[in-house]
């Protein structure tokens, strides 16, 4: 027989580990939960033969326990520790990014790191203080939260200065009369052509760039063409799809608001598909 203790000061997960248990299918299992001295137990114990089975299926419910109930409290500790500087509605913020990046396949594999340590564990012991194990046993998966938390924080400073740069350029549009009375701006394959209103090129030279219109975040050879709609500040901008829109065109959209007119299907918008086919 082999039986196993986890020890913990919360209740919660307790309930949480007898609600799980109560839903295995296998066999020879049994588990009660005691209070001794500091600690509520929750005591396992298996008659069968399969202990590999036994530690796998043991070593799974762990690991959910620890995601669960500990991985939130992780990231706000090394928030609180590492990036002490910015405001509590920051760290809530970067919190949620942390939380949303979790989701991405890099981070997937983190269930795989804490439950190999576990097996591993079960396999030489016959308890487990939860708290102890997490802060000392599974280095390798709290380096991975580290590391996410840092990502989540460079994402954040990313995102808060491209919230600033479209206010900026958004505050300088509405400050300003309109210079130009309609620009066509054909889009196709992450490249943009400008039109005026007699449907000319409009020339955006390198030379013209006016770097006090923009910032540190940029769209390769689409800086020049937002350069450009800055400078002429049309009233009117009619943006030809010719293939899918993107970052950009979400930009020009945030800054122009309800100047910039979306189109896929007039005389403009066929003539370039025609062109954007034959190369």
């Amino acid at each position: 027989m082999k039986s196993f203790c986890i020890k913990t000061n919360n209740r919660e997960i307790i309930n949480y580990l007898l609600n799980k248990f109560d839903k295995i299918d296998f066999a020879n299992i049994s588990y009660i939960d005691r209070k001794f001295k500091i600690y509520n137990n929750f005591i396992v114990h298996y008659t069968g033969e399969n202990l590999e089975e036994f530690y796998k299926i043991l070593g799974n419910i762990i690991t959910d326990t620890i995601i669960k109930f500990y991985e939130i409290h992780i990231i706000r500790r090394i928030l609180g520790f590492n990036y002490f500087y910015f405001d509590e509605f920051e760290r809530n913020k970067i919190e949620e990014v942390c939380i949303e990046s979790l989701k991405n396949n890099k981070y997937k594999n983190r269930n795989k790191t804490i439950c190999n340590k576990i097996q591993k564990y079960l396999k030489k012991n016959k308890s487990m203080i939860l708290d102890g194990f997490v802060t000392f046993r599974i280095k390798e998966y709290i380096e991975k939260i580290d590391e996410l938390v840092d990502e989540g924080v460079n994402k954040y400073i990313v995102e808060k200065e491209y919230a600033e740069f479209i206010s900026l350029l958004k505050m300088y549009v509405n400050s300003k009369e309109p210079e130009t009375e309609e620009i066509h701006l054909i889009y196709t394959n992450g490249e943009s052509i400008l039109l005026d209103k007699n449907k000319d090129i409009i020339t955006i030279a390198n030379n013209s760039f006016n770097a006090k219109y923009l910032s540190d975040i940029t769209f390769s050879s689409n800086d020049f063409a937002l350069n450009a709609l800055l400078s002429l500040l049309p009233k009117k901008i009619n943006v030809h799809l010719i293939t899918k829109k993107d970052e950009f065109i979400d930009t020009l959209c945030l800054i122009f608001e309800e100047k910039v007119y979306m189109c896929t299907d007039c005389n403009i918008c066929r003539t370039y598909k025609i062109i954007n086919s034959a190369k």
